[in-house]
């Protein structure tokens, strides 16, 4: 499978082309810098504009055999010396100053976000560029500046006017990031894991919620399903809420790593009815015993092979629910399922903290909750009565 570059390799690449031209007078095309990864990055660059002070260029995201939305946005760099108002009112004071290199400023232009709550990379009122992605950029620029005995002040500025638009595509509004996307990147290359990609950023917005949560209290989804329901049917604050795909476990080791104290898990019985057999990882391809699941705990109260049969042959939770409900035995069912789920969940967070779940589906509502939560809902949140 072929990787790709990240944001930051094409920020980094557009500066370092920038600077190059900027101080020699020269048109540069193609540019390579070293990624973090060990891994050369060879860029085209487009869209060169220059002045006496000032030159501007761009690189366009590839992101290889794992493309996200910012594969073929344009990342560019403008790289100025300091001169004029602007440049004069930066303020330098937190740079690193190096003797006998320039002092380079780095930050964010149009369609790169700007950070607005703490426990992100970047401090409040920094662009959102990783420091990885920061140190890439000075390090390159360092070596066309030093290649070309340049001493003196610089201001880069990253930009990716296309940013604005995707930036609502991303987790950056949930996690305060306003106005554009991230520039990222830890290794430098993209590789084809856009699982790992995504526990990253599941990680990233819990390190969020745990700077700005003084309750200590966690509300889990998988998805929008879960946080319909929340919205629909509770009073849980939805902004101390995370959606973490299939990714339940890793979640809950991150929660619990973190210091959280309460955590209370919302979700359709389609996914959790897999934490009854133990599985921290819903997505089907890991595992999908949903059915096996609801026969053997219909099994405990119902000795009807045919039932039994009937369950196995479902495609949808739904139609298992239906066939409960005709027998009268939804609630039996659910009460096992869900003592069995307590367990699991407790077992997986070590009984370091309180944890609950509540089961819903989209057709049949709720369906019920494991023992903890109505504990873990008197602090801070508070759900709505259910209708019976």
């Amino acid at each position: 499978m072929r990787y790709g570059f990240t944001t930051g390799s094409c920020a980094a690449a557009a500066a370092k082309a920038a600077a190059y031209m900027l101080f020699s007078g020269k048109i540069k095309e193609k540019i390579t810098i070293q990624t973090p990864k060990g891994i050369p990055f060879h860029a085209q660059i487009v869209d060169i504009q220059r002045s006496e002070s000032c030159v501007s260029c761009g690189v366009v995201k590839d992101g290889g055999d794992d493309p996200d939305i910012t594969t073929g946005t344009i990342i560019y760099a403008s790289v100025s010396v300091e001169s004029g108002e602007e440049a004069a009112s930066v303020d330098l004071s937190q740079q690193q100053k190096k003797d006998g290199l320039p002092i380079i400023y780095i930050d964010g232009g149009l369609g790169v976000g700007r950070v607005t709550k703490p426990g992100l990379d970047q401090p409040v009122g920094n662009a959102a560029i990783n420091h990885v992605p920061r140190e890439m950029i000075e390090r390159e620029v360092r070596q066309v500046c030093e290649l070309l005995d340049y001493q003196d002040k610089l201001w880069i500025e990253i930009s990716a006017p296309a940013g604005v638009e995707l930036a609502e595509k991303t987790f950056n509004p949930r996690l305060g990031i306003v106005g554009g996307i991230s520039i990222l990147g830890t290794s430098g290359i993209v590789e084809p894991m856009s699982e790992q990609a995504l526990i990253e950023s599941i990680y990233i917005e819990l390190n969020m919620l745990a700077a700005n949560n003084t309750e200590k209290t966690l509300l889990i989804t998988p998805g929008n399903y879960g946080e319909h329901f929340v919205r629909e049917n509770t009073n849980l604050n939805l902004s101390r809420s995370i959606k973490c795909s299939n990714y339940i476990g890793q979640t809950l080791d991150k929660a619990v790593e973190l210091g959280f104290e309460r955590i209370l898990c919302i979700g359709h019985i389609g996914k959790f009815i897999k934490l009854a057999g133990g599985i921290m990882n819903t997505h089907s391809n890991m595992a999908d015993c949903r059915m096996e699941l609801f026969a053997a705990h219909t099994a405990m109260y119902c000795a009807d092979c045919r039932l039994i049969h009937n369950i196995m042959a479902c495609i949808t939770t739904d139609q298992v629910l239906d066939l409960l409900e005709e027998r009268n035995l939804t609630k039996q069912v659910m009460t096992s399922i869900l003592e069995k789920i307590d367990m699991h969940l407790t077992h997986r967070v070590g009984g370091q903290v309180k944890i609950g779940a509540i089961l819903f589906s989209n057709q049949h509502g709720y369906l019920g909750e494991t023992s903890q939560v109505q504990e873990i809902c008197t602090h801070d949140i508070q759900t709505k009565e259910q209708n019976e």
